[in-house]
């Protein structure tokens, strides 16, 4: 069983750390650099993905791409950045807190190893499995779909292990509140993929187009993790070689690695029965559903992930008794919840009512069309349904993390797919026809009745992931708040102003929208005025309302915050 943090603890006496560079101090300028690296890896990331709607649309080629790079991304989603944040930060971030440097090299140089070794076993396992793992995980596909999305599996299989690696650098990086390098890295992961389609374009057709950006996704894989690997070996003091579970803070990283394997091997499990509920949708569903993550995922990377990376190692460096443990706790996410709501509450509105503008703004291109960009809309709404609870349970779950349980998660998360099997099964098929009827009722525009109905069901998966989201999310934070004596109430304190924020500028986007269609002339520049409208809109009157979080990032920008 994980520590429990209620058991009294002597004060442990603050170390002298290794001093850090000042805008590394601080929640707020941690989140910001963290931002920052995300967002520009999602930029790179939206500009490959508008290459890939130019080239491929929705079409066969589309579909098995996608599906190929699922297949392999479940090895990277066991053992990567999330796994290893959960179980390798809070033990290295504790040593180095305590000044114990020589076992926290000593735990990075076991960790890589042991990783290394594992990951090298799983790929050449994934590889020679290939066909199978494909009739497992897509057994709507056959004929040329399935050739297509197995040979593109052997491809791509060695870049995911690299990737892997990659993430064990990020948390040797983060540990030492280095985090912009560790979340930009994937630029030069996507500038590789988008440098292979351009080079090779339409000239040998979609299939060898396919093929060559699985080759440019394995070298951008291999680019990523050579642009980490310098500063990692700099700042853990060098890593050598080293098997074996002799030094007890290995065996408690490996001990919290195994729930949170599981932890992630359920949501692998979800993931996996959307892939086969979609793949029966058609290849269409498959590529809506791919293009709709890619927005909606970038709010959770960039205001999600940005607070929970930059907390953990601050929550995990926590030292004192329970109570005092307890109290940092408390505070930290009070304010990483109000900075996450600022951000996410009006992103989830964007995705329901401009969620066309979006599609249409980043995709809307070559031989993806009008109806595409419907689809892709139809998709985001769903995905809007849980985009708040998404983001604020990964803060929610690196508390637990920090306090080194990683059993309490892992019981919700299979609460949370369950749910999310059972209602997406239900909403893909059986409900599907009468929420496409719904939908026409409502007045609401869906391709034509094939790809409509395949739309429908693909809302219906993504929605139901959304209501399972936020019953993850009220189970967490009410087991942290009995594990910390007290609720968490400052985080909802300005949650009033900041929806009637939204709604403002949600409303104003959608009366500039008619007049931009006529001014406008292309479909690009009607979306850019209809998203600059709501988000100009929805900071400037955040300003006026005076939230506090709309004060600091229109009045201290990236000044740093002095270390408390």
């Amino acid at each position: 069983m994980a520590e429990s943090p209620s058991a009294p603890q002597a004060p442990t006496p603050k170390a002298h750390a290794e001093p850090e560079p000042p805008l590394l101090a601080g929640q707020g300028s941690g989140a910001l650099l963290v931002a920052l690296g995300i967002l520009a890896s999602r930029l790179a990331g939206l500009v490959r993905e508008r290459v890939f709607a130019h080239y491929f649309g929705s079409s066969l080629a589309a579909g098995a791409f996608r599906a190929a790079l699922r297949i392999p991304n479940i090895l990277q989603n066991l053992l990567g950045e999330g796994v290893l944040s959960a179980s390798f930060i809070p033990v290295y971030a504790r040593l180095r807190a305590e000044g114990d440097h020589e076992t926290a090299r000593k735990v990075a140089s076991a960790v890589a190893s042991l990783l290394g070794l594992v990951v090298s076993l799983l790929v050449a396992l994934g590889v020679g499995l290939t066909p199978w793992i494909v009739d497992l995980v897509a057994p709507g596909f056959d004929g040329e779909a399935r050739a297509l999305t197995a040979k593109l599996v052997r491809i791509l299989f060695p870049g995911i292990g690299l990737l892997v690696m990659s993430a064990f650098c990020l948390g040797v990086l983060n540990s030492h509140r280095r985090f912009f390098l560790s979340y930009a890295a994937p630029v030069v992961w996507n500038g590789a993929m988008v440098t292979a389609m351009i080079a090779v374009g339409v000239h040998g057709g979609q299939d060898a187009l396919a093929v060559a950006l699985a080759w440019g996704t394995v070298v951008g894989a291999g680019l990523q993790v050579l642009v980490q690997l310098p500063f990692v070996l700099a700042l853990a003091g060098g890593l050598r070689p080293m098997l074996g579970l002799a030094l007890g803070p290995v065996r408690e990283v490996v001990k919290n690695l195994v729930p949170v394997v599981v932890s992630r091997g359920v949501v692998q499990l979800s993931a996996y029965v959307d892939a086969i509920l979609a793949s029966f949708l058609g290849t269409g569903a498959v590529a809506a559903l791919g293009y709709a993550q890619t927005i909606y995922l970038l709010p959770v990377s960039l205001f999600g992930m940005s607070v929970a990376a930059a907390e953990l190692p601050e929550m995990s460096s926590a030292t004192g008794t329970s109570t005092e443990v307890a109290t940092v706790l408390r505070a930290r996410l009070e304010r990483g919840l109000a900075q996450i709501g600022f951000f996410v509450v009006p992103s989830a509105l964007a995705l329901l009512v401009i969620g066309d503008a979006l599609a249409g703004l980043l995709y809307r291109t070559g031989a993806f069309g009008a109806d595409d960009t419907r689809m892709v809309w139809i998709v985001l709404a769903g995905g809007g349904v849980g985009l708040v609870a998404a983001t604020e349970a990964r803060l929610y779950a690196s508390a637990f993390y920090a306090l080194r349980d990683t059993r309490t998660p892992l019981r919700f998360a299979v609460i949370r797919v369950a749910t999310t099997g059972v209602l997406g099964a239900l909403a893909a098929f059986p409900l599907r026809a009468p929420l496409a009827a719904l939908a026409h009722g409502a007045g609401i525009e869906v391709p034509g009745a094939e790809q409509g109905a395949a739309t429908i069901g693909a809302l219906g998966l993504t929605a139901s992931a959304g209501v399972a989201g936020w019953l993850e999310l009220l189970l967490l934070r009410a087991a942290l708040e009995r594990r910390l004596d007290g609720r968490v109430r400052a985080a909802r304190r300005h949650t009033a102003k900041v929806v009637l924020a939204a709604a403002v500028a949600a409303g104003a986007a959608t009366l500039v929208r008619p007049l931009a269609a006529r001014l406008s002339g292309t479909p690009a520049l009607e979306a850019l005025a209809v998203v600059g409208t709501f988000g100009v809109s929805y900071f400037a009157l955040a300003f006026a309302l005076r939230i506090p979080e709309a004060s600091r990032l229109f009045t201290r920008g990236l000044r740093p915050r002095a270390r408390k």
